[in-house]
């Protein structure tokens, strides 16, 4: 196993800008490469709800293995209130190729603070909210100390409450998430997968995803990465008026009206992530 195993223009992206978050199950070895090599801008080794009680310890230990001999990785660890969270934590402060980890269950800021301070300085915690009681939190979460990024656990959140999968029946979740995540000054958020969703049904929970402010999705298809960022990445239309726009600018267009500097701002804004997911030849 060595580094090189990691698609290369992926591992090049900031996790602050990735769409596609690849969840894959340390139950068996065999998930981590085909994760790896995918076009999942994040990989999250899962040690939680992939895991049976009964296997979480043969699970860490693989996972650890995995990132002290070449590949690099996120990790899903287990909620705090569980049995596995501390040694969890323990076992990957060791572990060189951790690139951050995503806290399950979490419900309250303090929840991300204490995992960060069992981590070595500076690893990031992406908190995945899955509760009613996490999306009420969500702004304290998001502005706690270590907190990275806000992700959706949609399936628990839909169990919690008893709302269906409908857009409208999420939608107070996913806006609290958008908005608690700029009060934070955090990346977007991240989306829960859309389990199942290949091609166009994919594209179009993207566009959902897209249209309330989140910035990526989770995934447990390696078939599903590329559609993820392709549905979370600014369009051909988008990127050609955001080009035209800095031309005309460059030129000294005349700011002509009060929405001239908010199209300025998105105009630079959708050039610069097409810079960074290399779409400008796309």
């Amino acid at each position: 196993m060595a580094t090189f195993l990691r698609n290369s223009r992926a591992a090049a992206l900031p996790a602050k800008l990735s769409r596609s978050w690849l969840l894959a199950s340390a139950a068996s070895e065999d998930t981590f490469i085909p994760a790896l090599t995918s076009e999942a801008d994040s990989v999250v080794f899962d040690m939680e709800d992939a895991v049976p009680a009964a296997g979480k310890a043969e699970a860490r230990e693989r996972v650890v293995e995995a990132l002290s001999t070449g590949m690099t990785a996120w990790v899903r660890v287990n909620g705090i209130e569980t049995e596995y969270w501390a040694d969890d934590l323990a076992a990957l402060s060791r572990a060189p190729g951790l690139r951050g980890v995503m806290l399950a269950m979490t419900e309250k800021p303090e929840q991300v603070t204490h995992t960060a301070m069992r981590l070595q300085a500076g690893t990031p915690v992406l908190a995945l909210i899955e509760s009613a009681l996490g999306i009420e939190n969500a702004t304290a979460i998001a502005s706690a100390p270590g907190t990275f990024r806000l992700a959706f656990g949609v399936g628990d959140f839909r169990r919690d409450t008893g709302a269906s999968d409908d857009p409208m029946a999420l939608a107070y979740a996913r806006s609290k998430l958008v908005v608690a995540s700029r009060v934070g000054q955090l990346p977007g958020p991240i989306d829960g997968p859309t389990v199942g969703a290949l091609g166009d049904e994919l594209l179009e929970a993207c566009r959902v995803t897209a249209s309330m402010g989140m910035t990526g999705k989770l995934c447990l298809l390696t078939d599903a990465t590329d559609t993820i960022n392709r549905g979370l990445s600014p369009s051909e239309s988008e990127i050609s008026w955001a080009a035209e726009l800095l031309r005309e600018h460059a030129a000294g267009a005349v700011v002509g009206d009060g929405s001239y500097l908010p199209r300025l701002a998105r105009a630079q804004k959708i050039s610069s992530l097409a810079d960074s997911y290399g779409l400008w030849n796309a």
